[in-house]
This record gives structure tokens, C-alpha cells and sequence, in this order.
């Protein structure tokens, strides 16, 4: 609780070579996704002289007897995914003893928890937080997000924690009080003293609240986070401040400065698809629809996106196999693209510049050869060798529907999706 913050591994002075390694390295391992779970989130901000409840990680439910005995008491059971809304669907329960603390977990541990934030599959729990029981008096909010539009972190505080904050702002946007940080200058006191007043909270309550809250900006900005959150933020009935639950997310863009980031990872809790695009150094993110959607550059993927729903289709992914792709990389891209059950045809939306289409078409009939193409496939292509692209996939004998323009493409492929349209 009292220790310093590790101090940043990266040093301006890093060979080009050892930075390409270890970032090949990262590569390597998929690290893109950089969420952590709370029990890390929570050990993280603790160093930072945040209080937190006392508790213990657990893989076991004898782990987890053993950890609420320790505790001496009333303990709570939360089941570490990386998704909300543990409570509504069974992941977060309380136990008066060791021994029902055991029984608990055994229910939690293996269980595949479904939230309004995961599929309809659920996520795994492999491993549970057990933590002292907390009696609460008030709950608030207390989070950090970037804001692009004004280029600076922002500070959100509310009195009303506990509950979903986009239906707080949504509802009653009144209660969510907002102070911006530049960066130049760093968080000021008056900024925590500012949201500390707004949240109501008692006089005595007021300094403690200042110090938490520029405590968990120097967290935010020293671990390079692009999201920090406590909800609820509790004060307790003798007056005490707690983050009772905890959520920061890292930018991926930063493991060169932290080094230790990529085995805080919990691959079983990401998308087995996007853990495989991101060994590639694909921007894959799967989504509920049934039409797959390969592109080169974000702007155009999500253009592609957007016509797709126009048309009254629902895209299954997003994927942008970037500028410098390869053949590999796009071979790669378009089996992992195919590898989604859900998908009911395919549409590559191709715009050459450093990325030539006729890459991408070398690419596409690789992937077809390796995996039986067996929904329709829409191409659309336009730029550097667009038409060598074209006359590869013509003369490739796979059945491939050619579209002229993104609205010709986006019809085509929901006509081949309804079977409505055939080579």
C-alpha cells in the first residue's frame, strides 16, 4: 500500500534495435487489447496511496477459504472478467464464512458468466476476488477518461455512483461534474477540491477527497491508461473513503515504457479471433453481424460499415489490414475473417495506394485455397493495380461477385447473403 510506483523501464536512450525486439515480441504475443482485471486494477492504484478494501485473488475455492479466513469476517465473492454487470448475472455474491466463501467460489470459478456486456456465450471466470464486506453510507463515482475532441484527460465525479454512468448522463446529467486537465500544467488541488464540494461530500471529508482524486490522476497519467475507474467510490459510515471496485484499462500504444504490461494479460478473457489478428498485426474487433468486412485504412472501414447497414445488412467485424500489409498479412487477415461462424458473405473494400490491390488479391486467393470458401465473396477495388487485381481474382476460379462502386458492393453482398445473387 505504501510502496513507490515502479519507475518507467523505458529510456530515450534504447537502442532502435532492442525498442524493434521487444516490440516484435510484443507483437508476437498479441498484446493489443490492454484491459486488466480488478483485483490488478485495484493493486495498481493501491501504490498510489488509494485505499482499497483488503482481499486476495483466488483460482480455487480452497483458495478462497483460505483468503476469507484471514479476513475474519464477512467476505464478498467477485468473479474477474473483463465485463460489467457481474452482480445482475451472478458473478459477485457474499458469504457470511470461510466455508460458505468456498461454496460460493466453487459456484463462481468455472461458471461461463453472461452480462449485458458479453455475448450471449458469456466469459469464462477462472479466478475469483475475495475481499473484506463493506458497509457502505454513500456511493459515488469517480473515473478519467481522454478527451479527443478537447485533446485532454477529463475528470468525471458524481453522487450518484453504483450505477451505470451512461445512464446517470443520460438520465440526470446534472450530477456528473467534469474538470478538464491540460497536460502542460498537471492536476491542481482546486480541481479535487472543485469535484469534492460537488459531490456533496461532508467538510471533514474534503481534503482526503482532494488527495484521492489528484492520487488517481498521477496513477492515470504514470501508467499511461486511457480509462480509470472507481464505481462506486464508497464513503463509509465512519466517514472513510474506498474504492470498492475498480476498472483501468492501458494504452497498448505505451508498453515500450512498461515493460511488465503484457503479462498482466488474461487472454482467456478476450475474442480468440482478435487475440490471432493481433499476432499479425491485424485491427481486427468482432462484432454481432453476419457480413464480414476486410478494408485497407480505418476511415474507409468504417464507411464500409456504415453502407453495409444502410443496405439494411449488419457487419460482422471490423478489419483494416492497414497500408503496409504483405501478402501474408492479408492472407492471414482474410482466414481469420472467414474462421467467424456468423458470416454469411464477405466484402473486400480495397482502395490501393501503398497497399496495391493486387496484393491483397494474392492474398485473398491464399486464403481461399487454405480454407474452402463457402459463402459468396463481394470485391470492390479501386487505385494501384486495380485492374491486375481484378483480372487475378476473375482468372482464379474462385466465385468471386466484382462491384464497381461501395453502393453497387454493399447491395450485391446483401443480395448474395439472402441468396438473391450468384456468380
Amino acid at each position: 500500500m505504501g510502496s513507490n510506483p515502479t519507475p518507467s523501464v523505458f529510456s530515450p536512450f534504447m537502442l532502435h534495435e532492442e525498442v524493434n525486439l521487444f516490440q516484435l515480441e510484443i507483437t508476437k504475443r498479441g498484446v493489443r487489447n490492454m484491459k486488466i482485471h480488478e483485483y490488478q486494477a485495484k493493486e495498481m492504484l493501491a501504490k498510489y496511496g488509494i485505499p482499497v478494501p483488503q482481499g486476495g485473488m483466488a483460482t480455487t475455492p480452497a483458495e478462497a477459504e483460505e483468503i476469507a479466513s484471514q479476513l475474519g469476517g464477512k467476505v464478498v465473492i467477485k468473479a474477474q472478467v473483463y465485463a460489467g454487470g457481474r452482480g445482475k448475472g451472478g458473478g459477485i455474491k457474499t458469504a457470511e464464512s470461510p466455508e460458505e466463501a468456498e461454496r460460493l467460489a466453487q459456484e463462481i470459478i468455472g461458471m461461463r458468466l453472461v452480462t449485458h456486456q458479453t455475448s450471449d456465450k458469456g466469459v469464462p471466470v477462472e479466478k475469483v476476488l475475495v475481499e473484506e464486506a463493506v458497509a457502505i453510507a454513500r456511493e459515488l463515482y469517480l473515473g478519467i477518461v481522454i478527451d479527443s475532441a478537447a485533446a485532454q484527460p477529463v475528470i468525471m465525479a458524481s453522487e450518484a455512483g453504483g450505477m451505470d454512468i451512461e445512464e446517470v448522463a443520460a438520465k440526470t446529467p446534472e450530477k456528473i461534474l467534469k474538470a478538464y486537465v491540460h497536460p502542460a500544467i498537471g492536476f491542481q488541488s482546486f480541481i479535487g477540491r472543485k469535484l469534492a464540494y460537488g459531490m456533496n461530500l461532508d467538510p471533514k471529508q474534503i481534503r482526503p477527497a482532494t488527495q484521492l482524486i489528484g492520487n488517481l490522476y498521477r496513477a492515470f497519467e504514470d501508467s499511461d491508461a486511457s480509462l480509470v475507474e472507481i464505481n462506486p467510490l464508497v464513503v463509509t459510515p465512519d466517514g472513510r473513503l474506498l474504492a470498492l471496485d475498480a476498472k483501468l484499462n492501458l494504452d497498448d500504444n505505451a508498453l515500450l515504457r512498461h515493460r511488465d504490461y503484457p503479462e498482466l494479460r488474461d487472454p482467456g478473457q478476450e475474442d480468440e479471433l482478435e487475440l490471432e489478428a493481433a499476432k499479425h498485426n491485424l485491427s481486427y474487433i468482432k462484432l454481432d453481424g453476419d457480413v464480414g468486412c476486410m478494408v485497407n485504412g480505418a476511415g474507409l472501414a468504417m464507411a464500409t460499415m456504415d453502407i453495409i447497414k444502410l443496405v439494411g445488412a449488419e457487419p460482422a467485424n471490423f478489419l483494416d489490414v492497414g497500408g503496409g500489409a504483405n501478402d501474408e498479412m492479408v492472407t492471414s487477415a482474410f482466414t481469420i475473417l472467414l474462421s467467424d461462424p456468423k458470416v454469411k458473405a464477405a466484402l473486400v473494400n480495397v482502395f490501393g495506394g501503398i497497399l496495391r490491390c493486387d496484393i491483397i488479391a494474392r492474398g485473398v486467393i491464399e486464403a481461399a485455397k487454405q480454407i474452402e470458401l463457402k459463402v459468396p465473396l463481394v470485391v470492390r477495388m479501386r487505385g494501384t493495380n486495380a485492374e491486375e487485381g481484378m483480372r487475378l481474382l476473375a482468372e482464379s476460379g474462385l466465385p468471386v461477385i466484382l462491384a464497381q462502386n461501395l453502393k453497387d458492393a454493399a447491395e450485391k453482398v446483401m443480395a448474395a447473403k439472402e441468396g438473391r445473387l450468384t456468380v
